[in-house]
């Protein structure tokens, strides 16, 4: 919401917002552009009829009083991927979504665009090198970038918010059942996909990944033969020197790439074939993408000593699919080394009992597997207590630690033998203000 806010107000528009609690980096950011709010709170005297338009958060509540003024005053009130859509009508929009990947396949094209100096509109869900924020809307660019979110749109919108945008080409990753808050089961969530589809123009292009089996049967089972399909696989891959990895394309394109594990291997292929869609040679996306690094907290190396052979990379893994897929990714770029997995419970979802059983086996590629979770942070989004037994059941993994407090998590890691191992921090949050590594 912050990138919104200075995205618009770069764009010439007035801006004003509110919040009960403004953090940094949003905070500083606010500041330095002149838009963060005198003081904390909401203040419903604030919201006057001339408002253009009101962007509804997906964390307000209905009975916010700025919200329930608005509404009063017969405002137009919109969620973000609602004046998203409004403010790129009449440009060429590409949605990439699915569950997992979506921010890294998006960091990718996003990249490739900058470096060949193609301007485009833009809304990704992490900070990027080279880019000033993570939302851009410019009146002179015909191409806007968002990454499709699958969850609400907002507290007054029950849509999934890629079901507003209605994409010209799109590219899907995959469907792995989560947010269990809101699909209560893997065929609710299932469904909103089905939507999804039913939302693209005529002749859309859909890419999409052909080794995700729920993804291939959705779009299989899906009644439009209008859709464009484009697939695309993980390529081959393999070690090379200076901690790089030369990937050989299915039609025998070559590049080099600093990033670590097979899916996001896989990921560069659906961002090579999107992009080709989209106009880009494969030889200019082949060299463009090797100067990528990654998007912020998705496999980011946070930690390196190439003397000992110790790395610690954080990823935003939450859902089974992501943390089985990023540590068998691990495991296969790092045979040699001891794998440590360390993954936080801090999404609905997976604090959910209901849905813990899902994580069975998913962390089983690791030497040695931490399991997290707050039990403050289970309060606060009220739901039943989880005992510590009860997770290590779930995961079915008899060696599983689990830890409920950050200084007993905290103490373990520092015990750990750096000495050819590489360890592997998981989390949707920031593990309660874990401050490990040092260095």
């Amino acid at each position: 919401m912050h990138n919104l806010a200075l995205a618009l107000h770069d764009a010439g528009h007035h801006v004003t917002g509110s919040d009960d609690d403004i953090q940094d980096p949003s905070r500083g950011r606010l500041a330095e552009a002149g838009l963060l709010p005198p003081e904390m709170g909401w203040h419903p005297e604030r919201i006057q009829p001339d408002c253009d338009v009101v962007i509804l958060g997906m964390h307000a509540r209905e009975d916010n009083p700025e919200l329930l003024r608005a509404l009063d005053l017969k405002l137009t009130v919109q969620s973000y991927p609602e004046f998203l859509f409004e403010a790129t009508k009449k440009k060429h929009r590409v949605v990439i979504g699915g569950s997992h990947g979506k921010t890294t396949i998006t960091s990718m094209v996003l990249h490739v665009f900058h470096q060949l100096k193609r301007p485009t509109d833009f809304m990704v869900g992490a900070q990027l090198q080279g880019f000033d924020r993570m939302v851009q809307l410019e009146t002179n660019h015909d191409l806007v970038v968002l990454e499709g979110d699958e969850y609400l749109s907002s507290p007054i919108d029950r849509r999934s918010k890629f079901l507003w945008y209605a994409p010209q080409t799109t590219l899907l990753t995959g469907i792995a059942w989560d947010h269990i808050n809101v699909f209560p089961t893997e065929a609710d969530y299932v469904e909103t996909f089905r939507s999804y589809l039913k939302t693209l123009p005529e002749n859309a292009t859909v890419i999409h990944c052909l080794e995700n089996q729920l993804l291939s049967q959705t779009l299989a089972d899906c009644p439009r033969t209008d859709l464009k399909l484009k697939g695309y696989v993980t390529p081959e891959h393999m070690a090379s020197g200076n901690q790089l990895t030369k990937i050989v394309w299915p039609d025998g394109g070559q590049t080099f790439t600093p990033l670590r594990g097979t899916h996001n291997m896989q990921n560069l292929s659906g961002a090579r074939t999107l992009c080709l869609a989209l106009g880009v040679s494969t030889s200019d996306f082949d060299q463009a993408i090797q100067s990528f690094q990654g998007a912020a907290r998705r496999l980011e190396m946070v930690a390196n000593d190439p003397i000992r052979n110790w790395t610690v990379f954080r990823d935003f893994a939450h859902a089974p699919s992501k943390l089985s897929a990023t540590t068998e990714g691990i495991r296969s770029a790092y045979p040699n080394r001891k794998l440590v997995a360390v993954f936080e419970l801090h999404t609905f979802s997976s604090l959910n009992s209901d849905f813990l059983p899902t994580y069975a086996g998913s962390l089983a590629a690791a030497d040695e597997a931490l399991v997290f979770f707050d039990p403050a942070v289970v309060r606060a989004k009220r739901l039943p207590d989880l005992a510590s037994d009860q997770v290590k059941s779930a995961f079915d993994q008899l060696d599983l630690q689990v830890y409920t407090t950050v200084q007993e998590l905290e103490l373990h890691l520092l015990s750990l033998e750096k000495d050819n191992a590489v360890v592997l921090l998981m989390s949707s949050g920031y593990f309660s203000g874990l401050q490990w590594p040092q260095s």
